[in-house]
């Protein structure tokens, strides 16, 4: 028979530990980053013109962060912590491919940018996927918010400098993805309408950001 010391209950003593998948979680998103971020650096001189403005646009790194963490599909805090993750190595890995190719690039700016937009990125992949409606509305349209604003801006901003081709692609890819994470759930016509007024919302933010950054 068992005897519990005073002051102590059997599972009081117990250490809990990190289940073994989310090591397996960070092991994935931390290779992953790391080697598509490399790749981006190559990618600048070896894409053709028309996809070129995937390797130096924010909706590119954003692309991979979102595919590298729905294949593990973690839960929310975690992916949160792995969006983070996941685009401070990709910066790393640019880094570090392009130093060994000879070109000076410095980790710190788009380091810190990815601590602030990681988080949110990681988390709206998450809960994209999420079967609570509201949920899945506010994640999905937040991606689906930086790909289209992304795209209004490649498409204006920088449209007498680079191809349209990358700029569309990437505003019918948020739409896609919309849509898609709407059908999955089967979800009613004011849920619709919730993501797509979400969208609308994330895109005058970012575009206005955009404009803000541009002023500097």
């Amino acid at each position: 028979m068992a005897v519990a010391l005073k002051g102590h209950t059997p599972s009081s003593s117990v250490i809990s530990h990190p289940h073994p998948s989310l090591w397996l979680d960070a092991a994935w998103v931390i290779v992953g980053s790391l080697l598509l971020g490399g790749l981006t650096s190559f990618g600048q001189g070896v894409l053709p013109d028309s996809l070129r403005s995937f390797a130096n646009s924010p909706s590119g790194w954003t692309l991979l962060t979102v595919m590298l963490v729905s294949v593990r599909r973690p839960s929310l805090l975690p992916a949160a912590c792995l969006g983070a993750v996941s685009f401070v190595c990709l910066v790393l890995g640019y880094t570090l491919v392009s130093e060994l190719r000879g070109l000076s690039y410095s980790p710190l700016f788009w380091g810190a940018v990815g601590l602030v937009a990681g988080p949110a990125v990681g988390w709206s992949t998450s809960a994209a996927f999420d079967r609570r409606p509201l949920l899945s509305a506010v994640g999905s349209s937040l991606i689906a918010g930086i790909a289209i604003t992304d795209a209004v801006y490649g498409l204006t901003v920088v449209a007498d400098t680079t191809s349209p081709v990358y700029w569309s692609s990437a505003g019918v890819a948020g739409a896609i993805f919309l849509v898609l994470t709407a059908l999955r759930q089967q979800l009613q016509w004011r849920y619709v309408a919730v993501r797509g007024g979400l969208t609308l919302m994330w895109v005058a933010i970012g575009s206005t950001g955009y404009a803000a950054l541009n002023g500097l």
